[in-house]
């Protein structure tokens, strides 16, 4: 159902998109969102996870380096059925992990030396295994072309802003009128965003539970993202940024904006997943 749902997202986003084009440029606009989208997608197949790395500076470890974390995501990884993935160190002391990579092949595991302090053996687990349960549901990828595609919505809305304070003529053809300038400007970045975070908290609520039956302590997880949070909420990750936060497992940017941050958050509300991993442990 889960995977139902983002397909059907993903598919109206990109719909989305070439609207937006056809408002912005007439039919010559559509095609080329379209194709620019098309771009997009492959270059976000490819090349995500080299530039995720390099924006927070995180350094490869294996055996030698970090022995416990390695064996624990070895582990994890043989007990997900899934390859040993990459195992990278962000140096920041906030706690918090991401995963990246095109697929499962490609995996990355990205933990901070903050939550190895934090967090016990098994809570760094019920994280680990969630960042797993992303990379074996190709969430990464996913979350990743979402990001761009409503970044160049976002974008267009901005430039069809300034071509209408500075007056740009535009006939019929190549645009439409006042109400496509409007839909152009306000409602697609809206609604984009809207459907950035309905996949975006869908793939949170679904790792989760994946996570929990991965480790086998769907609680153990739930403490984790509670102690995670609190960190979130009073410290700041200073390299990260809005188009990155939906891939780590608690949004580093929580403590910034207050209530409007929170309610167009990438993730669901950290209560929320915490009830649900104590009803998949009860069950």
């Amino acid at each position: 159902m889960n995977t139902f749902k983002t397909t059907l997202l993903l598919a109206a986003l990109t719909g989305l998109l070439v609207a937006v084009g056809g408002a912005f440029g007439g039919k010559t606009g559509a095609t080329f969102m379209l194709l620019i989208s098309i771009a997009m997608n492959f270059g976000s197949y490819w090349f995500s996870d080299k530039i995720v790395l390099k924006m927070y500076s995180a350094r490869p470890v294996g055996p030698d380096q970090a022995p416990d974390l390695y064996k624990m995501v070895a582990k994890l990884a043989e007990r997900a059925k899934m390859p040993m993935p990459r195992v990278y160190i962000v140096d920041t002391d906030v706690p918090n992990a991401f995963a990246t990579g095109r697929n499962p092949e490609n995996g990355v595991v990205a933990v901070t030396t903050g939550i190895m302090r934090t967090l016990n053996y098994e809570e760094l687990e019920g994280v680990v295994a969630h960042e797993l349960a992303h990379i074996k549901n190709r969430d990464t990828l996913i979350s990743t072309v979402v990001a761009s595609i409503a970044g160049v919505i976002s974008w267009i809305g901005s430039m069809a802003q300034w071509a209408a304070i500075f007056g740009t003529n535009r006939d019929d053809e190549e645009g439409g009128g006042m109400g496509e300038l409007l839909f152009t400007i306000i409602v697609a970045p809206l609604a984009a965003t809207l459907i950035q975070l309905g996949i975006s908290r869908a793939r949170e609520f679904q790792a989760d539970q994946t996570g929990g039956q991965i480790s086998g302590n769907p609680l153990a997880l739930a403490s984790a993202l509670q102690k995670i949070e609190h960190y979130a909420k009073h410290a700041v990750m200073h390299q990260a940024t809005p188009a990155t936060s939906h891939m780590f497992i608690i949004n580093p940017l929580s403590g910034v904006g207050g209530m409007l941050r929170n309610l167009f958050s990438t993730h669901p509300a950290t209560a929320q997943r915490v009830a649900k991993l104590q009803e998949q442990a009860r069950r």
